[in-house]
């Protein structure tokens, strides 16, 4: 038998002597622990996590070592490499992966060329980690590991819009009588017939059931979540193999949520303002509960993608007040910069909860990266759905879009961080 460390012994000591309840002794550990996690800046939990990080309950070094082999994994990330710690890259050789023109998938409200954008040079960007490569995506593997199989994006259209980059990576190999597209209500499926695949999109913006549900009308300023509903959507979810959550933007309405306690048919219904926080962890621990239900473990993979920036305020990068994300066409150099629209709390959030959950997720961290490319949105050249106004042609930063992203652009790297974690965990 070891003898016991002089720690632990005085540790025993100690709280022999003090009397400590097990209650008091449990909170003070818990304070100890919190202050841990939370007492370092917020880069140290989320942009400096550990490589190859899958979220996992038991995040121990021992276990660590003994981690049961994910689904679809055929091989491993370097020990030491961290994929969404890296820089943009200049590369004209092999980007864009694919053309505007030739993939018709993409929506009107993403094709920046077709709606008039001068340059191309958001398009000519790489992303490389630091210490290791990012996996080359191979189109080819992807679509045999589909056969058979389903692969879904659920949330918000910044998730559609990965959907879509998917899809145009994809394409290219499919003989256009062997592949479709249909749109039925929040769903969209993209049928690959000769692979017996489908890449598909669900349109859920909080992931529960919402006021802002209808895939198509869904602005509403005053939104309502409903708790405990994640079964209204999560049906329809039922079956995937490959499934890839985002929720974040739609949260985003202050510092305060409205939460429906009941049903959205009640007379009179029961709603209560809580914390932008507190009503996001409702969101996540509901999701995580939806996974462990209903997603099998040894033959299906869970990703989680987080926040995707905005660049609405130009002050945040040194630029001049009121400017935005129109006419910007280089990138942020500031390895440390992180937007303000970009909440750390919320990420503090995920951690907190998926730190403790028992179900493997894998994390897509795609803001840091995603926090540089000021240049990539789609800004105004897009689709506008109702005309432009004469103070607004005089202004394009009244109308720019900051949120979403020109494809082919910035959103195929996402998906290349999805393909490099998918195959090599």
């Amino acid at each position: 038998m070891k003898p016991s460390s002089p720690i632990s012994l005085a540790t025993s000591s100690l709280a022999r002597k003090t009397r400590l309840s097990p209650y008091l002794f449990t909170l003070l550990a818990f304070i100890l622990f919190v202050s841990v996690l939370y007492g370092e800046d917020f880069m140290c939990i989320f942009g400096q996590l550990e490589p190859n990080f899958v979220l996992t309950p038991s995040r121990t070094p021992e276990k660590n070592k003994k981690t049961e082999k994910l689904a679809f994994a055929i091989g491993k990330t370097e020990e030491r490499c961290d994929v969404f710690s890296g820089k943009w890259v200049r590369d004209e050789i092999s980007r864009p992966q694919y053309e505007e023109w030739e993939c018709p998938y993409i929506q009107p409200q993403l094709t920046c060329q077709e709606h008039g954008r001068p340059d191309k040079d958001y398009q000519f960007w790489r992303w490389q980690p630091n210490q290791c490569d990012l996996a080359t995506f191979n189109a080819t593997l992807m679509l045999e590991t589909l056969r058979g199989k389903r692969m879904m994006y659920v949330g918000d259209s910044l998730n559609r819009g990965m959907f879509v980059s998917m899809v145009c990576l994809l394409h290219r190999l499919i003989p256009e009588d062997q592949k479709s597209i249909k749109t039925n209500g929040s769903l969209t499926v993209f049928t690959a017939k000769e692979y017996n695949a489908t890449i598909e999109f669900y349109w859920a913006p909080f992931l529960l059931e919402s006021n802002s549900d209808d895939a198509i009308v869904h602005r509403i300023s005053d939104r309502v979540v409903r708790k405990g509903s994640i079964n209204k959507h999560g049906r329809h979810w039922k079956g995937v193999d490959i499934i890839i959550f985002n929720t974040y933007l739609w949260w985003m309405t202050g510092l305060k949520m409205n939460i429906l306690q009941g049903s959205f048919d009640d007379k009179e219904k029961n709603i209560v303002e809580v914390s932008t926080e507190d009503a996001y962890r409702m969101g996540m621990k509901s999701m995580l509960r939806w996974v462990k239900n209903n997603m099998d473990r040894k033959k299906t993979r869970v990703f989680f993608t987080s926040m995707s920036p905005t660049h609405a305020k130009g002050i945040d990068w040194g630029g001049e007040p009121g400017e935005n994300c129109y006419n910007q066409t280089t990138l942020i150099e500031d390895p440390s910069y992180w937007g303000s629209d970009s909440r750390k709390s919320i990420m503090k959030v995920i951690g907190e909860v998926f730190g403790r959950s028992k179900t493997p997720i894998t994390f897509l961290n795609i803001t840091q990266m995603s926090n540089y490319r000021k240049d990539a949105h789609t800004s105004i050249y897009k689709k506008q759905w109702s005309p432009l106004t004469a103070e607004q042609r005089e202004n394009p930063t009244s109308y720019a879009d900051c949120v979403h992203w020109c494809l082919p652009g910035l959103q195929d790297t996402w998906n290349e961080l999805l393909f490099a974690k998918l195959f090599y965990p």
